[in-house]
């Protein structure tokens, strides 16, 4: 697994999903089909996505080692 920062190309709107499927080794597609349908559920995924996107470091800032591990 890589390490948890926001890729600055590949990502659509704040790079979150990007950098999830990164993490665990799935497509930015799938990852994005995935919110998106949890989206259809309750609870705070819309919120999380927020949270995420200005709490994870941009791949640039994180100091470019994105495939350093934890």
């Amino acid at each position: 697994m890589s390490r948890l920062a926001r890729p600055t190309s590949g990502r659509m709107i704040g790079g979150v999903c990007a950098a999830l499927a990164r993490r665990f080794g799935t497509s930015a597609t799938t990852m994005r089909v995935i919110f998106l349908v949890s989206c259809l559920l309750p609870g705070p995924q819309f919120l999380l996505y927020l949270a995420l996107w200005a709490l994870l470091p941009s791949e640039n800032k994180a100091g470019g080692a994105a495939g350093a591990a934890w």
